[in-house]
């Protein structure tokens, strides 16, 4: 939640200041926040460390930054396939961290890897010099709104109808991905399967999703980013649909990983291009996160009902439902989006 309410702020100001020094100020909040835990081990270090600064941290350094001085960078046919290509390497990023620091784990503890991963975060510092350290220079069109106007800039974007199923779409997107991310692995152990299961189904989806991004977005400049988002919504429904009513086995739970990794985050590089489309790139940062939070809470009420389902009824047999109902929502939110008037500078 603390991700998705900081990144229309992180956003406006990297549209503003430039991406690369909000990613580097974010850097620092995440290198603090993943080492106040490490140094002082206690709940609310934990709370305020990986809560509170890594939240804000990620929207700084995350996709939201990087996708809209991607996007600024590129000429708008090949803008679409950049940003997938981007969102692939966050992908790979966590297909190649996860078993590290798990490895990490194993060999000095979770606290020393903390701190270790602390260190690390400082790498994105010099990084960011090289991304968009000034005020993004526009060929045409206005001037980044910034941090004052965003409330207004906010307003005006979700009085377009456009816009604002854009935003409840992404809002599904969210549900979907965070419960299977949080409860996928407790939900295979309750079916019998191996504890490892769990760790194995999320790194098939993590490396299914590297090509699977860029597809996606090289897909935005071949048909409208809003049809293809319906057909991404639409085959989770179907995948998730398949997986609630089959037999569990090992083999299912990887098939149903590596479909839902291929569309894992390819919503991600169809929304940026979408938004572009209908508004520009000078404030993509802004209004992607304003779309982004939609996002958050959505995938925290995904995880937060998750959890209380397994708490009071023992598994989730009841929400793989609600889940295909969601997504059959945003499916029909997003093709019945009309195309912009015009075309923005």
């Amino acid at each position: 939640m603390v991700w998705g309410l900081a990144q229309p702020v992180t956003g406006a100001l990297g549209d503003r200041h430039g991406a690369g020094r909000v990613m580097a100020g974010g850097a620092v909040l995440m290198a603090l926040g993943l080492g106040l835990p490490a140094l002082f081990p206690n709940p609310p270090m934990v709370f305020l460390g990986i809560g509170i600064l890594v939240g804000i941290g990620v929207s700084c350094t995350g996709t939201g930054a990087v996708l809209a001085a991607v996007g600024r960078a590129v000429a708008p046919d090949r803008r679409g396939e950049m940003i997938g290509l981007a969102s692939a390497g966050g992908s790979l990023g966590q297909a190649a961290l996860v078993p590290l620091a798990q490895s990490l784990i194993g060999q000095f503890g979770a606290v020393a890897t903390l701190g270790l991963l602390a260190v690390t975060m400082l790498v994105l510092v010099p990084v960011g010099r090289s991304i968009e350290w000034s005020a993004p220079r526009l060929l045409a069109g206005p001037r980044p709104t910034g941090l004052s106007g965003l409330p207004a800039l906010a307003r005006q974007a979700l009085r377009d109808r456009g816009f604002a199923l854009l935003t409840a779409g992404f809002f599904a997107c969210g549900f979907q991905l965070a419960f299977i991310i949080m409860h996928l692995p407790s939900h295979l152990t309750l079916c019998g399967m191996p504890a490892g299961m769990g760790a194995m189904a999320l790194m098939t989806i993590g490396l299914f999703n590297i090509p699977g991004s860029w597809l996606c977005g090289k897909m935005s400049g071949l048909i409208r980013p809003e049809l293809a988002l319906g057909w991404i919504y639409l085959l989770r429904s179907i995948a998730i649909a398949c997986f609630a009513l089959a037999t569990p086995s090992e083999t299912g739970a990887l098939v149903f990983a590596a479909v839902m990794g291929f569309v894992w985050l390819g919503s991600i590089p169809l929304t940026s291009a979408a938004i572009a489309r209908r508004f520009g790139v000078a404030d993509l940062g802004a209004l992607y996160g304003v779309c982004f939070l939609s996002h958050q809470l959505g995938g925290f009420l995904g995880a937060a009902a998750g959890a209380l389902l397994l708490q009071y009824a023992g598994n989730y047999d009841a929400f793989w439902p609600v889940m295909v109902a969601v997504g059959i929502a945003a499916t029909a939110m997003n093709w019945t989006i009309r195309p912009p008037r015009a075309a923005p500078a």
